[in-house]
């Protein structure tokens, strides 16, 4: 279950931004979640958050760099080293941004136990790493890295086994927790694996038929009779899913959807005949299901880009539904639709704790904040508030201003 995630340096974000997924005390609460912990602690959990902004404020790359620091730690030890200097993309409109590190830290739980992991990267090295554990509601350091020291690694707490073997196998370009990963330590093992679970990206415009291969594949084990209730239920006209023989040489389809006819039958069609939101709604399914049945985090690019609101809204109800989210799910989403915030309390479906904004300032450096800095007043039309711009995160743009700017130009071209 992720709880926080920090980050600097890395895309739009010059600098160091935070999002939580804790409940703060100020919060409405509805849709919070209680977690405990192994030590016998509680912690008050969103079981989603939805990123709100202008175009280009930086809301995607706030998922890219989640998405960027799993790769980091999945991939460093076993890719980088065939390719020169570390892998990253710092804020690109601040030329002293390629001298400064680039930093990822992540809260997060597993097993019932809190962990804090980081990191920092320059253009050729991992410039420092850490791992900080709770297991007992006290923090122990299980890794102290900094490349700077003579003796770079350093693990105060003790708690690692086969440290000196891990160390010996970590190149300066590759992390820790990446080696230890490949090792199969007994210990960060399940860490690594948390990664390799977790933070699973979908984006409407870059691995949709990544995501619709993944549904098919899910059509063929236990999930089929959920996806196809989905699929029928919103509405799209399908009547019922036809898995095609792997082995059919006659045909390149594995799945066909018959859609109700004219006169009471229905008919199939072809995959690339299918509509775009028919095809986003069928390629959402698999991954949100897997999310959802094992408690892994989501992240979704843009929710409204290819699906219609009720549907994006029925999305976000499986993930706060504690009778249909049984076991952590989360979700993090990118969206310009409001229509989710809902006017009234009683019609949110997301409390303002789970609501963030994203705006850039003048110098294209992206921030990020939660709806409660702006301090809500009780019963707010958050919709209407949100739109003229009392919160912040929506475009500095006036209305009509496209157009007047347009006839402006015009009447000084005619004039040339």
């Amino acid at each position: 279950m992720l709880l926080s995630f920090r980050v600097a340096n890395v895309r739009s974000f010059r600098d160091e931004q935070e999002v939580l997924l804790v409940a703060q005390a100020a919060d409405d609460t509805r849709w919070v979640r209680d977690v405990q912990l192994e030590a016998g602690q509680g912690l008050a959990v969103y079981p989603l958050i939805g990123v709100f902004g202008a175009n280009a404020s930086g809301k995607s790359n706030l998922l890219i760099a989640l998405y960027e620091m799993r790769q980091a730690v999945l991939r460093s030890y076993a890719d980088w080293a065939s390719r020169p200097g570390v892998p990253r993309e710092v804020f690109n409109l601040d030329p002293e941004a390629a001298s400064r590190v680039s930093f990822f830290e992540i809260d997060f739980i597993e097993s019932g136990v809190r962990y804090t992991y980081g990191f920092e990267l320059s253009a050729e090295r991992v410039e420092g790493e850490w791992l900080h554990a709770y297991p007992r509601g006290h923090r122990q350091v299980w890794l102290d890295r900094d490349a700077s020291r003579a003796r770079q690694f350093e693990f105060p707490s003790e708690r690692l086994r086969d440290r000196a073997q891990l160390v010996r196998l970590t190149r300066p370009d590759a992390l820790f927790l990446s080696v230890a990963g490949a090792s199969n330590h007994p210990q960060l093992g399940p860490l690594f694996a948390w990664f390799r679970r977790n933070l699973l990206w979908a984006s409407p415009d870059k691995n949709l038929r990544i995501r619709e291969d993944f549904t098919r594949q899910e059509l063929r084990g236990v999930k089929r009779d959920r996806i196809e209730a989905l699929l029928r239920v919103a509405d799209l006209g399908i009547q019922r899913i036809e898995l095609v023989d792997p082995h059919d040489t006659s045909t390149e389809q594995e799945v066909r959807l018959w859609h109700a006819g004219s006169h009471g039958d229905s008919y199939p069609v072809a995959w690339e005949d299918e509509s775009f939101g028919t095809r986003s709604w069928f390629a959402l399914l698999g991954p949100a299901l897997i999310a959802l049945d094992e408690g892994r985090v989501l992240l979704i690019d843009e929710l409204d880009a290819s699906l219609h609101p009720r549907f994006a809204a029925e999305v976000i109800r499986l993930f706060q539904d504690p009778e249909v989210n049984t076991r952590g799910g989360q979700l993090i989403f990118t969206s310009h639709d409001v229509t989710v915030l809902g006017a009234q309390p009683g019609d949110r479906l997301l409390d303002p704790g789970q609501v963030w904004l994203v705006e850039k300032d003048k110098s294209g450096a992206s921030s990020l904040f939660p709806l409660t800095d702006a301090q809500p007043r009780p019963g707010e039309d958050l919709l209407v508030s949100y739109l003229a711009g009392r919160f912040g995160g929506v475009p500095a743009l006036s209305e009509g201003q496209i157009g007047r700017r347009l006839r402006a130009l015009r009447g000084a071209e005619g004039a040339a």
